[in-house]
């Protein structure tokens, strides 16, 4: 079988005028006999740094030791091979004299050329030599050439052309070539990925696949693109700490007025964001003691239970407060060797506070607005509560006690429910009118509690009031369902006692039984009067059901919107507007060139469709007639939508909502059970609570925001480009 070389090589390298000799460094990816991935990460020429010859061995090791596990298992990071445009020198009849002088030239005496070996490969002594020798004892040594292909408009001046290749001691020079350009990725910038960034989340219990399949899966594979893309992603990693060992860093310089200003204002933004933070830090340590001082008593298991909403929210809410400064410090990313990692971890990292901050601006708008408005927002509450209470709960308790609809009902059956509903309501509405004046405070207490720690605790608490205030409703609910569930549980007992059937509850079957004559009389005499109550019970209990379902999917609704904004991944949302490259999504390949064996073909130079008119591109059939052996194309990313980024989220937090939740909910309904009258939707996670002192506190704040300058002066000076939002 012919074999495959894959040479994925940075873009930047071929968009600079090549020089003479450059040493390659980067990863040997083998995942079959036949077939070699080249990813080159970096090329040298060592021109500034004499002194590396005693030290190569351990440059390597210790940029292996600093790279992603699972590359540290696959490949090791090592000198690939050498390029220059005097390899091709020697075949085409130059003298050796000229060769050695060229060459010397170049590397500007930090080796020196001695002619070629017989394989084609360059002499040299000291390092290059040094170089040479132990790359070789690593099986494989790649020599390539410049081969001109200028695409100026994407910045392409020159490609690499393979000259030979040491193959586990074998020399190769004719194979099947794919010259793969990639930009090399950097953090905060782009990367490349082969699946979702939740692919965890994505994983379900797939059905049972077929043979074919999973002979598919046993077959090796061609090549191991993880591991490739793996140390793509690890190219700028690499590059920073050969150039670290080698001291070859150019620090950018500052304007020392600007960067004195700048480290002032921020250390003036720490102290000012720490001491606010250190003050609801107090509040919340103070109310989290004086709630464990009254946990012992009836008050507050009453209260835990009235308000377990509020209680939840707050409680995450604290948490957030207490954790974002430890969230936010420096967990030494540049250790995250994968670009891909780094931005994982950072995105996780920045999702604590952005969720805080947008939930605190939230609850700003709102608290604002309800302080301002807290009169007209009160008495159109007010308005509401009155025409429910008399409208809708006395006026439907009086017209189902009468002939609703043209329904004959019991008539005293419906005065005995309509009576006790009717003076429920009037008790609970008494009961209000004293707790109506206070109603202007809790507006007022509400919209400052929005306005502090956002809008999801106010929302929380509205859900719990909701449930108080509505709790006549609730209650004559409870009690009608109960009425109406025993009735139909009676009346289905009686009817299997006319069939001559008994419910086995071991086996959960009907099994037939011989009744005695008493209890058939007996079950007549009772069927008839429930069989003929039950329109009465029902009407009642209908009415009651669509109050009580109405209150439960407000709150519900309210519940959602908790859900939804604790959810909301609005650190992506913001970077994927912004940078969508940040979020990729798979790979594919853009081909640019195409060399054929055959020299006088019309597009063995290269085939561009951007450059080549409709009428002079090359058609399929003439194409596929040629068996190419050298394929130049350009990797490009696919990027995620923002749905495809917000739903995993979405999906994760609304995980324990029950598929089957409606058709049990409406069998609930029918049959009189209980009904839940929330979703269940899942809310972060709260954590152990943080005590410490709050000078320390103070400090880790200001530490953890004059730690994401120090993140914004690395950007500035080692990727010559800003931060993204000053992200690290």
């Amino acid at each position: 079988m012919r074999r495959k070389c894959r040479i994925w090589w940075p873009k930047q390298l071929s968009s600079t005028q090549p020089s003479c000799c450059k040493f390659l460094f980067g990863w040997f990816v083998t995942c079959s006999s036949d077939s070699l991935d080249i990813v080159v990460a970096l090329a040298s020429n060592r021109e500034s740094s004499s002194n590396l010859q005693s030290c190569l061995q351990e440059i390597l090791h210790s940029i292996n030791g600093n790279m992603h596990v699972s590359l540290q298992d696959k490949s090791k990071f090592s000198l690939l091979g050498q390029y220059g445009a005097c390899i091709n020198y020697g075949q085409n009849g130059v003298e050796e004299d000229d060769l050695r002088k060229t060459c010397t030239h170049g590397v500007d005496r930090v080796c020196k050329c001695y002619g070629q070996w017989s394989c084609g490969c360059l002499k040299f002594d000291g390092f290059l030599g040094q170089c040479r020798q132990v790359s070789m004892e690593s099986n494989y040594w790649i020599e390539l050439a410049y081969d001109s292909l200028r695409l100026q408009a994407r910045g392409i001046h020159w490609v690499p052309k393979l000259h030979h290749l040491h193959w586990k001691k074998e020399i190769v020079s004719q194979c099947d070539v794919h010259v793969i350009l990639y930009e090399t990725p950097t953090y905060g910038a782009h990367h490349f990925s082969l699946r979702y960034w939740n692919s965890s989340e994505h994983g379900k219990a797939s059905p049972k696949k077929p043979q074919w399949v999973d002979e598919l899966q046993q077959k090796q594979p061609l090549n191991d693109m993880d591991t490739v893309v793996l140390a793509i992603n690890s190219a700028s990693a690499a590059q920073k700490y050969f150039e670290r060992h080698d001291s070859f860093k150019q620090s950018s310089a500052n304007i020392p007025i600007i960067s004195m200003f700048c480290t002032f204002m921020w250390h003036i933004l720490a102290m000012s964001l720490a001491s606010l933070s250190t003050l609801f830090y107090i509040f919340i340590q103070f109310f989290h003691s004086f709630l464990n001082f009254e946990s012992q008593s009836w008050v507050y298991s009453a209260s835990a239970k009235a308000f377990s909403n509020t209680w939840i929210n707050f409680r995450i809410r604290s948490c957030q407060i207490l954790y974002w400064p430890i969230f936010l410090q420096d967990n030494d990313l540049r250790s995250q060797t994968s670009v891909e990692c780094a931005e994982k971890v950072a995105l996780h990292k920045h999702s604590l506070w952005s969720s805080l901050v947008v939930d605190i601006l939230l609850g700003d708008l709102i608290g604002l607005a309800l302080l301002f408005h807290a009169e007209s927002v009160c008495s159109w509450f007010s308005n509401i509560a009155s025409n429910l209470t008399n409208e809708l709960l006395r006026s439907g308790s009086v017209w189902l006690m009468g002939v609703p609809a043209g329904f004959k009902l019991n008539i005293e059956l419906a005065e005995v429910l309509g009576m006790i509903s009717l003076n429920t309501i009037q008790i609970w509405s008494t009961l209000w009118i004293f707790v109506g004046s206070l109603f202007i405070y809790f507006i007022k207490g509400l919209a400052i509690l929005a306005i502090l720690f956002g809008v999801t605790i106010p929302a929380a608490l509205v859900i719990d009031m909701i449930v108080i205030v509505t709790l006549h409703v609730s209650t004559l609910h409870w009690l009608i369902s109960i009425l109406y569930s025993q009735q139909l549980h009676a009346l289905a007992a009686l009817w299997r006692i006319f069939r001559g059937r008994k419910w086995n509850p071991l086996r959960q079957r009907l099994d037939s039984f011989d009744y005695t004559v008493k209890q058939h009389v007996v079950g007549s005499l009772l069927f008839t009067p429930l069989l003929l109550l039950l329109p009465t019970t029902s009407v009642f209990y209908i009415f009651f059901s669509i109050m009580n379902t109405a209150i439960s999917l407000s709150c519900m609704f309210i519940e959602v919107i908790i859900s939804v904004i604790h959810a909301t991944p609005y650190i992506k949302i913001a970077l994927r507007l912004i940078k969508p490259r940040r979020f990729p999504l798979g790979i594919w390949f853009e081909i640019i060139a195409c060399h054929n064996n055959s020299s006088h073909s019309p597009w063995s130079a290269y085939i561009d469709r951007n450059s080549l008119p409709v009428d002079e591109a090359p058609r399929k059939e003439d194409i596929d007639r040629t068996v190419s052996s050298v394929l130049i194309s350009i990797l490009h990313s696919n990027y995620l939508s923002i749905g495809q980024l917000v739903l995993p989220h979405y999906r994760k937090a609304f995980s324990g909502v029950s598929q089957s939740y409606i058709a049990t909910s409406v069998f609930g309904l029918l049959s009189g059970n209980k009904v839940a009258s929330t979703l269940g939707a899942t809310l972060p996670s709260t954590m152990p609570w943080l005590c410490i002192p709050y000078n320390e506190y103070w400090c880790l704040c200001r530490n953890s925001i004059l730690a994401c300058m120090v993140d914004c002066n690395y950007y500035r000076c080692h990727d010559s480009r800003p931060p993204s939002f000053g992200l690290t």
